[in-house]
């Protein structure tokens, strides 16, 4: 992997990380730098959902930034839960 891979999965993560915590109600752990890590993780987990469902999304950017986004969604929505069982 290459230094232009590298910088374009963290751009796709931090589109992803910012638009999920837009939808999302809350406060995202980290700021910035939290939404960026949700939305790698979350681009390895929406990938990961579409595989076990067999469902393709081309190999496109946006194809990407969406996947990406539902995995971003899934993770906040579960750290929100667990926040808020600790309070």
């Amino acid at each position: 992997m290459d230094i232009g891979s590298v910088l374009i999965w963290l751009l796709i993560g931090l589109i992803a990380g910012g638009i999920a915590s837009a939808i999302v109600p809350g406060r995202t752990p980290g700021g910035t730098i939290g939404a960026l890590v949700v939305g790698l993780l979350g681009g390895f987990l929406g990938g990961a959902i579409l595989d076990a469902l067999d469902v393709g999304t081309g190999v496109t950017m946006l194809g990407a930034i969406l996947v990406a986004i539902l995995g971003a969604v899934i993770i906040l929505y579960v750290l929100r839960a667990v926040d808020k069982g600790r309070t």
